[in-house]
């Protein structure tokens, strides 16, 4: 396959490329510099003959994400460089990206999905990645993560575990949580004064790090409305076994809203921003 085909083929290859390499990384930006290195290897290595040349590439490119998550990791970084971007209404940085194209991307892979996916290690978040989103069989996973293929098995069965976490509630009483929680984030996306006084109790509290506690239904909700980009960029998730909400721009962590939940209405909210406690926060997907 001469260098010409090879780009046209890639070219093809490439927004299934892209949406690998995000999910693994969870930057735009570093999955963008993924897929041109994977290019780069590519096209040094020829194609040959090659018969299954999106599979090849995916492997490329997930031995490349496998060697930016360890790198990360090792330097401690958050991805695409977002350092302390620990606030709930902090400012959104993204490089020479537009953050607006990576907020709609983020949003369509699930803010509380990539998230959850940042907890996982990086072999264990490649296998479940490959695995679980894209179909990739475990013989492949193998030699990118350099185990065998019940070794990646069991890689992506216990992420799977992770992501999907274990209630520490009784059903019913999730299905209660869920739906007032659920209530309170839909009108706050709305404005809907009287949907957030009905979902709130009258004496419900909001408390966070190095501020005063609020008390009260209608000055919480009034709060609330008046910051709108915490409703947009907040989702329901699992939080140490019961509902609660991660805030998280474009995919970002910064911060968690552990939710009491009485009589079927939001008794208060507690507001965990410092990377130290968000770090040690059981974060998962709700069931």
């Amino acid at each position: 396959m001469d260098e010409q085909v090879l780009a046209e083929r890639f070219d093809e290859c490439r927004g299934h490329l892209r949406a690998v390499a995000y999910r693994m990384l969870g930057s735009l930006d570093e999955a963008d510099d993924a897929v041109q290195e994977t290019w780069l290897r590519a096209s040094r290595a020829g194609a040959g003959d090659v018969a299954n040349l999106p599979g090849w590439l995916t492997t490329i490119a997930g031995r490349i994400c496998l060697d930016m998550l360890r790198s990360r990791r090792r330097r401690g970084e958050d991805p695409g460089g977002l350092d302390g971007l620990h606030g709930l209404d902090g400012p959104e940085r993204a490089g020479g990206r537009d953050p607006e194209e990576e907020a709609v991307l983020a949003d369509a892979v699930g803010l509380a999905m990539l998230v959850v996916l940042d907890r996982l290690g990086p072999a264990e978040r490649v296998a479940f990645v490959l695995h679980d989103l894209f179909a990739v069989p475990f013989a492949e996973i193998a030699g990118i993560v350099e185990r065998t293929p019940e070794t990646a098995k069991k890689l992506a069965s216990r992420a799977r575990r992770r992501v999907q976490g274990s209630p520490s509630v009784p059903a019913a009483d999730l299905a209660r949580q869920r739906e007032a929680v659920s209530a309170f984030l839909a009108a706050s996306r709305s404005g809907d004064m009287d949907a957030l006084l009905a979902v709130l109790a009258p004496d419900a509290f909001r408390r966070a790090e190095g501020a005063a506690e609020v008390r009260g239904a209608r000055r919480i909700a009034g709060e609330t409305l008046a910051n709108p980009a915490r409703a947009r960029n907040a989702r329901l998730a699992l939080v140490d076994g019961a509902v609660g909400v991660v805030v998280a721009p474009r995919g970002r962590l910064a911060a968690v809203l552990q939710v009491a939940v009485e009589n079927d209405r939001i008794a208060g909210f507690t507001v965990i921003s410092d990377p130290a406690r968000l770090h040690r926060l059981r974060l998962a997907l709700l069931p």
